[in-house]
Protein backbone atom coordinates (compact mmCIF):
# COMPACT_ATOMS: atom_id res chain seq x y z
CA UNK A 1 0.00 0.00 0.00
CA UNK A 2 2.83 2.40 0.83
CA UNK A 3 4.17 1.98 -2.70
CA UNK A 4 0.88 3.07 -4.31
CA UNK A 5 0.61 6.36 -6.16
CA UNK A 6 -3.06 6.78 -5.19
CA UNK A 7 -4.76 6.12 -1.84
CA UNK A 8 -8.33 6.77 -3.02
CA UNK A 9 -10.75 3.86 -2.53
CA UNK A 10 -12.34 3.65 -5.98
CA UNK A 11 -10.63 0.87 -7.95
CA UNK A 12 -7.94 0.79 -5.28
CA UNK A 13 -6.18 -2.59 -4.90
CA UNK A 14 -6.47 -2.61 -1.10
CA UNK A 15 -10.19 -1.89 -1.19
CA UNK A 16 -10.66 -4.60 -3.83
CA UNK A 17 -8.74 -7.13 -1.73
CA UNK A 18 -10.60 -6.19 1.43
CA UNK A 19 -14.02 -6.53 -0.19
CA UNK A 20 -13.02 -9.85 -1.77
CA UNK A 21 -12.05 -11.21 1.63
CA UNK A 22 -15.16 -9.73 3.23
CA UNK A 23 -17.35 -11.60 0.74
CA UNK A 24 -15.57 -14.82 1.67
CA UNK A 25 -16.73 -14.47 5.29
CA UNK A 26 -20.06 -12.78 4.50
CA UNK A 27 -21.20 -14.05 1.08
CA UNK A 28 -23.09 -11.09 -0.37
CA UNK A 29 -23.17 -9.88 -3.97
CA UNK A 30 -22.62 -6.20 -3.22
CA UNK A 31 -20.42 -4.59 -0.56
CA UNK A 32 -19.29 -1.04 0.10
CA UNK A 33 -16.55 0.10 2.44
CA UNK A 34 -17.21 3.16 4.55
CA UNK A 35 -15.94 5.24 7.44
CA UNK A 36 -17.75 3.58 10.38
CA UNK A 37 -20.45 1.16 11.42
CA UNK A 38 -22.69 4.17 11.91
CA UNK A 39 -22.00 5.15 8.31
CA UNK A 40 -22.80 1.62 7.14
CA UNK A 41 -26.16 1.78 8.89
CA UNK A 42 -26.91 5.22 7.44
CA UNK A 43 -26.10 3.92 3.94
CA UNK A 44 -28.48 0.99 4.49
CA UNK A 45 -31.22 3.32 5.70
CA UNK A 46 -30.70 5.50 2.61
CA UNK A 47 -30.85 2.46 0.33
CA UNK A 48 -34.05 1.34 2.09
CA UNK A 49 -35.64 4.66 1.15
CA UNK A 50 -36.41 5.78 4.70
CA UNK A 51 -37.87 9.29 4.62
CA UNK A 52 -39.73 11.81 6.79
CA UNK A 53 -42.07 10.13 9.26
CA UNK A 54 -41.15 6.56 8.29
CA UNK A 55 -40.83 4.28 11.29
CA UNK A 56 -37.94 1.88 11.84
CA UNK A 57 -38.22 -0.69 14.62
CA UNK A 58 -35.02 -1.53 16.46
CA UNK A 59 -33.50 -2.39 19.83
CA UNK A 60 -33.26 0.07 22.75
CA UNK A 61 -29.99 -1.45 24.02
CA UNK A 62 -27.42 -0.66 21.38
CA UNK A 63 -24.96 2.03 20.38
CA UNK A 64 -26.67 5.22 19.26
CA UNK A 65 -25.06 4.68 15.86
CA UNK A 66 -27.82 2.17 15.14
CA UNK A 67 -30.37 4.97 14.86
CA UNK A 68 -28.34 8.04 13.85
CA UNK A 69 -28.98 7.37 10.15
CA UNK A 70 -32.71 6.93 10.77
CA UNK A 71 -32.92 10.26 12.54
CA UNK A 72 -30.85 12.06 9.91
CA UNK A 73 -33.27 10.84 7.25
CA UNK A 74 -36.09 12.27 9.40
CA UNK A 75 -37.26 8.76 10.14
CA UNK A 76 -38.65 7.70 13.52
CA UNK A 77 -36.88 5.03 15.59
CA UNK A 78 -39.36 2.78 17.38
CA UNK A 79 -37.80 0.74 20.15
CA UNK A 80 -39.15 -2.77 20.71
CA UNK A 81 -38.46 -4.79 23.83
CA UNK A 82 -35.86 -7.53 24.16
CA UNK A 83 -35.50 -11.17 25.14
CA UNK A 84 -34.66 -11.51 28.82
CA UNK A 85 -31.35 -13.33 28.31
CA UNK A 86 -30.66 -13.03 24.57
CA UNK A 87 -30.71 -9.20 24.77
CA UNK A 88 -32.01 -9.20 21.20
CA UNK A 89 -35.32 -8.09 19.70
CA UNK A 90 -38.40 -9.94 20.90
CA UNK A 91 -40.16 -10.80 17.60
CA UNK A 92 -43.60 -10.72 19.24
CA UNK A 93 -43.03 -7.18 20.51
CA UNK A 94 -41.64 -6.13 17.13
CA UNK A 95 -44.87 -7.23 15.47
CA UNK A 96 -46.97 -5.43 18.09
CA UNK A 97 -45.24 -2.16 17.27
CA UNK A 98 -45.78 -2.27 13.51
CA UNK A 99 -47.99 0.52 12.15
CA UNK A 100 -48.85 1.70 8.61
CA UNK A 101 -45.79 3.97 8.88
CA UNK A 102 -43.35 1.15 9.58
CA UNK A 103 -40.84 0.68 6.75
CA UNK A 104 -37.95 -1.31 8.21
CA UNK A 105 -36.55 -3.36 11.08
CA UNK A 106 -32.95 -3.03 12.24
CA UNK A 107 -32.01 -6.25 14.04
CA UNK A 108 -29.07 -5.66 16.40
CA UNK A 109 -26.96 -8.75 17.08
CA UNK A 110 -25.94 -7.48 20.51
CA UNK A 111 -22.67 -8.86 21.86
CA UNK A 112 -22.33 -10.88 18.66
CA UNK A 113 -25.36 -13.03 19.55
CA UNK A 114 -27.53 -13.68 16.48
CA UNK A 115 -31.11 -12.41 16.62
CA UNK A 116 -34.02 -14.70 15.82
CA UNK A 117 -33.64 -13.90 12.15
CA UNK A 118 -36.10 -16.51 10.90
CA UNK A 119 -38.90 -14.94 12.92
CA UNK A 120 -37.87 -11.37 12.10
CA UNK A 121 -37.58 -12.15 8.38
CA UNK A 122 -41.04 -13.72 8.41
CA UNK A 123 -42.46 -10.59 10.06
CA UNK A 124 -40.64 -8.34 7.59
CA UNK A 125 -41.88 -10.32 4.61
CA UNK A 126 -45.44 -10.45 5.93
CA UNK A 127 -45.59 -6.67 6.36
CA UNK A 128 -43.37 -5.83 3.36
CA UNK A 129 -40.63 -4.30 5.51
CA UNK A 130 -36.89 -4.05 4.89
CA UNK A 131 -34.79 -6.12 7.32
CA UNK A 132 -31.39 -4.61 8.08
CA UNK A 133 -28.90 -6.57 10.18
CA UNK A 134 -26.78 -4.47 12.55
CA UNK A 135 -23.84 -6.87 12.67
CA UNK A 136 -21.41 -4.32 14.10
CA UNK A 137 -20.65 -6.48 17.16
CA UNK A 138 -21.05 -9.78 15.33
CA UNK A 139 -17.99 -10.40 13.14
CA UNK A 140 -17.81 -14.15 12.48
CA UNK A 141 -21.14 -14.99 14.12
CA UNK A 142 -23.41 -17.59 12.53
CA UNK A 143 -27.19 -17.94 12.49
CA UNK A 144 -28.25 -21.60 12.22
CA UNK A 145 -24.94 -22.27 10.50
CA UNK A 146 -25.22 -19.37 8.06
CA UNK A 147 -22.77 -16.45 8.20
CA UNK A 148 -24.33 -13.49 9.95
CA UNK A 149 -25.44 -10.80 7.54
CA UNK A 150 -26.82 -13.14 4.89
CA UNK A 151 -30.45 -13.43 6.03
CA UNK A 152 -31.53 -9.78 6.10
CA UNK A 153 -31.91 -7.55 3.06
CA UNK A 154 -28.79 -5.62 4.08
CA UNK A 155 -26.07 -6.00 6.71
CA UNK A 156 -23.77 -3.52 8.42
CA UNK A 157 -20.43 -4.14 10.14
CA UNK A 158 -18.18 -1.92 12.24
CA UNK A 159 -14.39 -1.80 12.18
CA UNK A 160 -14.11 0.51 15.17
CA UNK A 161 -11.10 0.02 17.42
CA UNK A 162 -12.81 -2.29 19.96
CA UNK A 163 -14.41 -4.67 17.45
CA UNK A 164 -13.22 -8.21 16.70
CA UNK A 165 -11.24 -6.88 13.73
CA UNK A 166 -10.46 -3.24 13.15
CA UNK A 167 -8.69 -0.50 11.26
CA UNK A 168 -9.21 2.07 14.02
CA UNK A 169 -12.55 3.13 12.61
CA UNK A 170 -14.42 1.99 9.53
CA UNK A 171 -17.34 -0.07 8.31
CA UNK A 172 -18.76 -2.25 5.56
CA UNK A 173 -22.34 -2.49 4.29
CA UNK A 174 -23.43 -5.41 2.12
CA UNK A 175 -26.44 -6.89 0.35
CA UNK A 176 -27.40 -9.55 -2.17
CA UNK A 177 -30.76 -7.93 -2.86
CA UNK A 178 -30.98 -6.31 -6.29
CA UNK A 179 -33.26 -3.61 -4.87
CA UNK A 180 -30.58 -2.34 -2.51
CA UNK A 181 -27.15 -3.69 -3.43
CA UNK A 182 -26.58 -1.45 -6.48
CA UNK A 183 -27.39 1.62 -4.34
CA UNK A 184 -24.75 1.07 -1.65
CA UNK A 185 -21.78 2.58 -3.49
CA UNK A 186 -23.40 5.89 -4.33
CA UNK A 187 -24.95 6.33 -0.89
CA UNK A 188 -21.47 5.88 0.61
CA UNK A 189 -19.94 8.38 -1.82
CA UNK A 190 -21.91 11.65 -1.80
CA UNK A 191 -24.69 10.17 -3.92
CA UNK A 192 -22.43 9.79 -6.96
CA UNK A 193 -22.69 6.57 -8.97
CA UNK A 194 -19.11 5.87 -10.11
CA UNK A 195 -20.20 3.09 -12.47
CA UNK A 196 -23.04 4.77 -14.37
CA UNK A 197 -22.10 8.41 -13.84
CA UNK A 198 -24.87 10.82 -14.78
CA UNK A 199 -24.32 13.43 -12.10
CA UNK A 200 -25.89 13.45 -8.65
CA UNK A 201 -29.16 11.56 -8.91
CA UNK A 202 -29.33 11.10 -5.15
CA UNK A 203 -28.15 12.96 -2.06
CA UNK A 204 -25.77 11.57 0.53
CA UNK A 205 -22.67 12.45 2.49
CA UNK A 206 -19.03 11.39 2.22
CA UNK A 207 -18.57 8.07 4.00
CA UNK A 208 -15.56 6.85 2.02
CA UNK A 209 -12.82 4.66 3.51
CA UNK A 210 -9.21 5.22 2.39
CA UNK A 211 -6.82 2.64 0.97
CA UNK A 212 -4.58 2.57 4.09
CA UNK A 213 -7.58 1.61 6.22
CA UNK A 214 -8.64 -1.03 3.69
CA UNK A 215 -5.13 -2.53 3.75
CA UNK A 216 -5.36 -3.01 7.51
CA UNK A 217 -8.82 -4.58 7.22
CA UNK A 218 -7.69 -6.95 4.47
CA UNK A 219 -4.97 -8.25 6.76
CA UNK A 220 -7.30 -8.41 9.76
CA UNK A 221 -9.86 -10.48 7.85
CA UNK A 222 -7.36 -13.35 7.58
CA UNK A 223 -7.46 -13.61 11.40
CA UNK A 224 -11.23 -13.41 11.79
CA UNK A 225 -12.15 -17.10 11.89
CA UNK A 226 -9.63 -17.89 14.62
CA UNK A 227 -10.80 -14.88 16.66
CA UNK A 228 -14.48 -15.71 16.27
CA UNK A 229 -14.03 -19.42 17.02
CA UNK A 230 -12.00 -18.76 20.15
CA UNK A 231 -14.43 -16.20 21.53
CA UNK A 232 -17.33 -18.56 20.84
CA UNK A 233 -15.58 -21.40 22.69
CA UNK A 234 -14.75 -19.25 25.70
CA UNK A 235 -18.19 -17.68 25.99
CA UNK A 236 -19.94 -21.03 25.69
CA UNK A 237 -17.59 -22.48 28.31
CA UNK A 238 -18.50 -19.70 30.73
CA UNK A 239 -22.19 -20.42 30.17
CA UNK A 240 -21.62 -24.12 30.78
CA UNK A 241 -19.85 -23.45 34.09
CA UNK A 242 -22.37 -20.99 35.55
CA UNK A 243 -25.57 -22.66 34.29
CA UNK A 244 -27.87 -23.80 37.07
CA UNK A 245 -26.40 -21.33 39.56
CA UNK A 246 -29.32 -19.98 41.64
CA UNK A 247 -30.04 -16.31 40.95
CA UNK A 248 -27.78 -16.15 37.87
CA UNK A 249 -29.14 -15.93 34.31
CA UNK A 250 -26.42 -16.89 31.77
CA UNK A 251 -26.15 -15.40 28.29
CA UNK A 252 -28.75 -17.27 26.19
CA UNK A 253 -27.59 -18.42 22.76
CA UNK A 254 -29.56 -20.66 20.40
CA UNK A 255 -27.80 -24.06 20.14
CA UNK A 256 -27.62 -23.81 16.33
CA UNK A 257 -26.01 -20.35 16.43
CA UNK A 258 -22.47 -19.14 16.96
CA UNK A 259 -22.25 -16.15 19.28
CA UNK A 260 -18.89 -14.40 19.08
CA UNK A 261 -19.17 -12.58 22.43
CA UNK A 262 -18.03 -9.04 21.80
CA UNK A 263 -18.64 -9.22 25.50
CA UNK A 264 -20.39 -11.76 27.72
CA UNK A 265 -23.50 -10.55 29.53
CA UNK A 266 -25.28 -12.31 32.37
CA UNK A 267 -27.98 -11.15 34.77
CA UNK A 268 -28.56 -11.59 38.46
CA UNK A 269 -31.96 -11.84 40.10
CA UNK A 270 -31.80 -9.25 42.92
CA UNK A 271 -34.16 -11.14 45.20
CA UNK A 272 -31.77 -14.12 45.21
CA UNK A 273 -28.93 -12.23 46.87
CA UNK A 274 -28.15 -10.29 50.03
CA UNK A 275 -26.38 -7.61 48.02
CA UNK A 276 -27.06 -5.24 45.17
CA UNK A 277 -25.45 -5.46 41.74
CA UNK A 278 -22.72 -2.96 42.63
CA UNK A 279 -21.59 -5.10 45.58
CA UNK A 280 -21.75 -8.23 43.42
CA UNK A 281 -19.52 -6.64 40.78
CA UNK A 282 -17.11 -5.30 43.41
CA UNK A 283 -16.77 -8.78 44.86
CA UNK A 284 -16.15 -10.25 41.39
CA UNK A 285 -13.42 -7.67 40.79
CA UNK A 286 -11.82 -8.62 44.09
CA UNK A 287 -11.72 -12.20 42.84
CA UNK A 288 -9.92 -11.07 39.68
CA UNK A 289 -12.86 -11.39 37.29
CA UNK A 290 -12.87 -8.69 34.55
CA UNK A 291 -16.40 -7.32 34.76
CA UNK A 292 -18.49 -4.19 35.08
CA UNK A 293 -22.08 -3.30 35.88
CA UNK A 294 -24.44 -3.06 32.91
CA UNK A 295 -23.65 -1.90 29.40
CA UNK A 296 -25.11 1.44 28.34
CA UNK A 297 -26.50 3.60 31.15
CA UNK A 298 -30.12 3.62 29.99
CA UNK A 299 -32.12 2.45 26.95
CA UNK A 300 -31.57 4.86 24.08
CA UNK A 301 -35.00 6.44 24.36
CA UNK A 302 -34.14 7.46 27.95
CA UNK A 303 -31.17 9.53 26.82
CA UNK A 304 -31.69 13.32 27.14
CA UNK A 305 -31.66 13.98 23.41
CA UNK A 306 -34.57 11.54 22.95
CA UNK A 307 -36.47 12.70 26.01
CA UNK A 308 -36.24 16.30 24.77
CA UNK A 309 -36.84 15.39 21.10
CA UNK A 310 -33.94 17.73 20.42
CA UNK A 311 -32.10 16.08 17.52
CA UNK A 312 -31.62 19.14 15.29
CA UNK A 313 -30.54 22.27 17.18
CA UNK A 314 -33.04 21.43 19.89
CA UNK A 315 -35.82 20.56 17.42
CA UNK A 316 -37.30 17.47 15.80
CA UNK A 317 -38.89 18.69 12.56
CA UNK A 318 -40.96 15.57 11.80
CA UNK A 319 -42.70 15.87 15.16
CA UNK A 320 -43.14 19.62 14.93
CA UNK A 321 -44.61 19.26 11.42
CA UNK A 322 -47.06 16.58 12.55
CA UNK A 323 -45.45 13.65 10.68
CA UNK A 324 -45.14 11.63 13.89
CA UNK A 325 -46.72 11.61 17.32
CA UNK A 326 -43.81 9.70 18.87
CA UNK A 327 -43.16 10.79 22.46
CA UNK A 328 -40.02 9.14 23.82
CA UNK A 329 -40.80 10.37 27.34
CA UNK A 330 -43.68 7.86 27.33
CA UNK A 331 -41.96 5.06 25.40
CA UNK A 332 -41.82 1.81 27.40
CA UNK A 333 -39.48 -1.19 27.09
CA UNK A 334 -39.66 -2.80 30.54
CA UNK A 335 -37.47 -5.83 29.85
CA UNK A 336 -34.72 -3.64 28.43
CA UNK A 337 -34.87 -1.51 31.57
CA UNK A 338 -34.59 -4.63 33.73
CA UNK A 339 -31.67 -5.97 31.68
CA UNK A 340 -29.68 -2.80 32.26
CA UNK A 341 -30.49 -2.80 35.99
CA UNK A 342 -29.44 -6.41 36.56
CA UNK A 343 -26.86 -7.17 33.85
CA UNK A 344 -23.16 -7.75 34.42
CA UNK A 345 -20.69 -7.44 31.59
CA UNK A 346 -17.72 -9.83 31.47
CA UNK A 347 -14.74 -9.19 29.21
CA UNK A 348 -13.93 -12.00 26.80
CA UNK A 349 -11.31 -11.88 24.08
CA UNK A 350 -9.32 -14.29 21.99
CA UNK A 351 -6.16 -13.84 24.11
CA UNK A 352 -7.79 -15.66 27.02
CA UNK A 353 -7.71 -19.42 27.49
CA UNK A 354 -10.06 -21.98 28.97
CA UNK A 355 -8.25 -22.06 32.31
CA UNK A 356 -8.74 -18.32 32.68
CA UNK A 357 -12.45 -18.57 31.87
CA UNK A 358 -12.79 -21.41 34.37
CA UNK A 359 -11.34 -19.02 36.95
CA UNK A 360 -13.89 -16.35 36.03
CA UNK A 361 -16.68 -18.87 36.36
CA UNK A 362 -15.41 -19.96 39.76
CA UNK A 363 -15.36 -16.31 40.86
CA UNK A 364 -19.00 -15.93 39.81
CA UNK A 365 -19.96 -19.11 41.66
CA UNK A 366 -18.06 -18.05 44.77
CA UNK A 367 -19.65 -14.61 44.92
CA UNK A 368 -23.12 -16.00 44.19
CA UNK A 369 -22.79 -18.57 46.98
CA UNK A 370 -21.46 -16.01 49.45
CA UNK A 371 -24.33 -13.57 48.90
CA UNK A 372 -27.09 -16.15 48.43
CA UNK A 373 -30.26 -15.07 50.24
Amino acid sequence: MLQQQDLFYWKGPQTALMLQRFKEVCPVKYAQSCSSGTAALHIAVLAAGIGPGDEVITAPITDIGTVIGVIYQQGVPVFADLGASTYNLDPADVERRITPKTKAIIAVHLCGNPCDLRALKAIADKHKLVLIEDSCQAWGAKYHGRPIGTVGDMTCFSLQNTKHITCGDGGIVGSSDERFGPLLQKFGDKGFDRIKGGGFQAFSTNYRMSEPQAAVVAAQLTRLEDIAAQRARLGNLLTEKISGLPGVMPHQVHPEDRCVYWFYFFRIQPEAFRCDRAQFVKALAAEGAPCSAGYIAVPLHREPVFQQHGFFAGHWPVREFGLTTMDYSKHQTPEAEAILRTGIRVTIHEGMNEQYIAGVAEAIRKVARHYAA
